[in-house]
């Protein structure tokens, strides 16, 4: 598209026959019409026009150009029609990606996005690994650690996952529960597999627990959590997820080394495009409830 400027003088000068009446249509002098004529078919290497007293008349190539050009331009046309129509309505699809610790917070959100846009389709994606927004494999992700450094992606703060010890009460009755932390050595936890974690209330257990005290050990948190709940040792919980009808004793409060930080991602391309923005809204708005 680097002609395209002189594409569109030389259609007019097709269409209407003379440098003035395309130099008068164009708001250009009659110069810049006459240049731009030159450039283009030097460019093309062939004579778009005869010319006469009268004024020009297109040869065969610039018969080709004005119908490539008109086509081109009602191409355009179309899209300014789409673009325009896509500023107004929210229509397609949102694709959200998140880890599964981070869905109770961003599934009502997503209820209620639905509610007020109810032509758009939320497709949720629950996964660990990093979904490339450069290539539109999500349009917002919520990612949990330290804060991503693409350069491409706006990076907010979302919110920080509070997490406590807990063991279910049948642990409790078949073991008792630690006075302290130097009790830690008479209990069995519920553990990863890495020897060095990236979560940082993993890093802090691994820091005062020994790995002989680790009875249960996945990569996989949503079952850690599960071999919590059912008895095989004292492990962390997101304090959310726990309801005052689980059958689990709180070991331990929170304590804000625990806490992972959590962020909402978007590509720098997108971030201001209705839909993102109209789910940033409701996110404003439900904020302080999170």
């Amino acid at each position: 598209m680097d002609n395209w400027n002189e594409i569109r003088t030389a259609a007019q000068v097709a269409k209407l026959g003379t440098i003035s009446a395309a130099s008068e249509v164009l708001g250009v002098h009659r110069a810049t019409v006459t240049r731009h004529i030159d450039a283009l078919e030097s460019s093309l290497g062939g004579k778009l026009f005869q010319r006469h007293t009268r004024g020009f008349t297109p040869t065969e190539l610039g018969q080709e150009l004005l119908r490539i050009a008109e086509a081109t331009d009602e191409q355009f046309s179309q899209l300014r029609r789409i673009s325009d129509k896509h500023s107004t309505e929210l229509t397609g699809d949102l694709i959200v990606t998140s880890i599964e610790a981070l869905a109770p917070y961003i599934l009502p959100l997503l209820a209620e996005f639905r509610e007020q846009h109810p032509q758009v389709k939320t497709k949720f994606l629950q996964t660990g690994d990093v979904m490339k927004l450069e290539y539109g494999e999500a349009h917002i992700a919520f990612r949990a650690g330290s804060e991503p450094q693409n350069p491409d992606n706006v990076v907010q703060p979302f919110i920080d996952l509070d997490v406590a010890l807990y063991a279910a009460k049948s642990y409790v009755a078949k073991y008792g529960r630690p006075t302290s932390i130097d009790d830690f050595p008479n209990h069995h936890f519920v553990g990863p597999m890495d020897a060095n974690p990236r979560a940082p209330f993993y890093k802090w257990l691994t820091q005062h627990v020994g790995p002989d005290n680790i009875a249960f050990a996945s990569n996989h948190v949503p079952i850690s959590i599960q071999a919590v709940r059912g008895g095989n040792g004292i492990g962390f919980l997101t304090v959310r997820e726990v309801t005052p009808h689980d059958d689990l004793v709180e070991i331990m409060p929170s304590r804000p080394e625990w806490a992972t930080k959590s962020w909402l991602v978007t590509h720098v391309d997108l971030h201001r495009s209705p839909k993102i923005q109209a789910f940033m809204n409701i996110l404003k708005a439900n904020r302080a409830n999170l």
